[in-house]
């Protein structure tokens, strides 16, 4: 029997996405806003996650679950963090597409929310990073990509844990950087996108090799790139069986465990980071197992969460 997965989890990116993610300013706004959820048809193109504060104050226990890491970068300062009760990563064919759904969506919510995250992602140059280098080479692919991404067992199979951090590049200081001297911050060619036998310890694909932690670190990638016309970079969005393989990875990167940090760092800094649950789906709907009491959203007290 297939897992009750929300589909867009397991398909690649859209052409056009945007991301929404909101915090509650009031406990009366919890049932309306599940209500909204649980009424939701994610369909193909839309996935849904909860953040911990929701799911607690919803009496839920995700085994798992937490807030994201208080991490801090090579230097010192803080790595940014933007916890959310909600998000939704809303994909299309196009803009017109995805605002359309997107109106659709946010007419269901209760008002008053405080909007953390409102961007618009595009695929650009058939899957490339901003930098011309490809995104997600490594993805798992077929069952090695379920087992990834998936809980596979117990009441919460078919749910998914999701990592999200909006990185900002330096465009500039990219460019202005020789062919060579690129290719090794990244790991790989940009010209064939072979990776590179003489690339240092610091370059992107040495770092977060999935299969070079213990245990393996496998995630199913499903970033995309963000601009304006002065600001750029990429949207990174990660849905595994557990926190842990993501973090360990992120550990990695900002030098945590050896000192050498990410090639990436040295031109991209993260604007953000979160966790969420993303829930399973039947026919289109989200399943709460786990999440909600069994007396449905009726069963519920007032939501009041915590997040800051």
């Amino acid at each position: 029997m297939s897992l009750p997965v929300q589909p867009a989890v397991l398909l690649p990116p859209w052409p056009s996405a945007q991301v929404l993610s909101f915090r509650l300013t009031s406990p009366q706004q919890g049932k309306p806003l599940l209500r909204a959820l649980l009424s939701l048809d994610v369909g193909n193109h839309t996935v849904v996650g909860l953040g911990l504060p929701f799911v607690k104050a919803l009496g839920g226990n995700i085994p798992g679950l937490r807030e994201f890491p208080a991490l801090a970068l090579a230097e010192g300062a803080p790595l940014a963090v933007s916890p959310a009760d909600v998000w939704a990563y809303v994909g299309g064919q196009s803009a017109a597409e995805v605002y359309d759904r997107v109106c659709a969506l946010t007419s269901q919510l209760p008002g008053g929310l405080q909007w953390v995250e409102d961007l618009a992602t595009f695929t650009w140059r058939g899957g490339r990073d901003l930098t011309g280098h490809e995104d997600g080479t490594e993805n798992p692919a077929g069952e090695a990509a379920l087992a990834a991404a998936l809980v596979q067992e117990g009441p919460l199979a078919g749910g998914s844990f999701g990592a999200a951090m909006q990185w900002e590049h330096d465009m500039k200081a990219f460019a202005a950087l020789p062919p060579a001297a690129r290719d090794h911050l990244m790991g790989r060619s940009l010209h064939d996108n072979r990776e590179l036998e003489d690339a240092p310890p610091s370059a992107h694909v040495k770092r977060a090799a999935q299969e070079s932690f213990d245990p393996p670190a496998f995630m199913l990638r499903r970033s995309m790139p963000w601009a304006s016309a002065q600001r750029a970079g990429l949207y990174f969005v990660a849905y595994g069986a557990d926190l842990d393989r993501f973090e360990r990875v992120l550990r990695r990167m900002l030098g945590l465990d050896d000192g050498v940090v990410d090639g990436l760092l040295s031109f991209s800094r993260p604007l953000s980071g979160s966790y969420f649950w993303c829930p399973p789906a039947r026919e289109g709907r989200l399943d709460f197992t786990g999440v909600l009491p069994a007396g449905g959203v009726d069963a519920l007290p007032d939501v009041e969460t915590t997040g800051g």
